[in-house]
């Protein structure tokens, strides 16, 4: 399980949207928490005049007690949790990353949108690059209108969405360490729907005189793998466990689903190679991260 939370923060109240979930975490499962601001030198230089450049460092000290005094009024926020707060300097997704990287344990906690210090510079991208660079795993929170920054975020349910896949069922083991010590039920999504093309091929399973006997052996098959799975989960201790199955489109249906059920936390495993510029992720996940209103878990499998 996880070592502690590592949350990003850049003084915008946006930003702190991620705490509520955060103090949750860290109470439920008593690991502890550091709060992390950036100063980003690189894009303060990119926008400053020739005059203040002559005041650079008065400005980065003055940042840098700011930063500190911020962050320490911030760790009083979570009573009752160990805080530990932490000022860096250099380009925000990169410190981010290599400060999670140094323990695999350490969790990043981080809304998806604001603004961080002296300039401006979007949470949002920042978020992006550490979910396309990160080995640790991330847990993205969408920020919402009123933005809630006080109290604890509720969480009664853990949404796996599977299609049967061994990278998608890379999250599974961290799903139930973690539906185990918080005492939550996981529901298993998996969507399904008749192939692009199959009303055109005219052939096999694919003529269209066998399209429903086809789809009806989808949703069988779907409803047979995902019993295996629960029986799998309450073998090793889940108990509070069920599933849905939806005709249709896969990220839709994770999204529509998550929507209408409350207190929700998305749980998925993506791949690709480490780096801001290697990682791809695979389209449903990033679809899910987009347009998720629920805070979204995300592990990146090593298979």
């Amino acid at each position: 399980m996880y070592s502690k939370i590592l949350v990003p923060l850049d003084g915008s109240t946006t930003a702190e949207s991620a705490l509520p979930l955060a103090r949750s975490l860290a109470r439920r499962l008593a690991i502890p928490v550091e709060l992390i601001g950036v100063i980003d030198l690189r894009e303060i230089c990119r926008t400053m005049s020739a005059a203040e450049a002559l005041f650079l460092d008065r400005m980065l000290e003055d940042q840098s007690r700011h930063n500190a005094k911020y962050l320490g009024m911030i760790a009083q926020t979570l009573s009752g949790v160990d805080v530990t707060i932490r000022d860096e300097e250099g380009e925000a997704a990169e410190v981010i990353v290599e400060t999670a990287a140094a323990d695999k344990n350490t969790l990043i906690v981080m809304a998806t949108h604001g603004r961080s210090g002296l300039n401006r510079f979007l949470l949002g991208s920042i978020a992006e690059k550490v979910l396309r660079a990160t080995v640790n795993p991330l847990l993205l929170v969408k920020a919402t209108e009123p933005v809630v920054t006080e109290g604890e975020a509720p969480l009664t349910s853990i949404v796996v969405p599977l299609d049967g896949s061994d990278l998608a069922e890379a999250v599974l083991p961290a799903v139930t360490d973690l539906a185990r010590k918080l005492d939550i039920e996981v529901v298993l999504v998996r969507a399904y729907a008749i192939p692009y093309g199959a009303y055109s091929t005219g052939d096999g399973f694919y003529d269209p005189v066998n399209l429903e006997a086809f789809l009806d052996s989808l949703r069988k098959e779907t409803f047979e793998y995902l019993e295996r799975t629960i029986t799998g989960l309450k073998r090793n201790g889940v108990m509070k466990v069920s599933f849905v199955a939806k005709e249709g489109l896969g990220a839709d249906e994770i999204i529509k689903f998550a929507r209408e059920t409350p207190a929700n936390l998305v749980a998925m495993s993506t791949h690709g190679r480490s780096g801001v510029k290697r990682w791809v992720l695979g389209s449903v996940a990033e679809t899910v991260v987009r347009h998720s209103g629920d805070p979204v878990l995300v592990l990146r499998s090593v298979t």
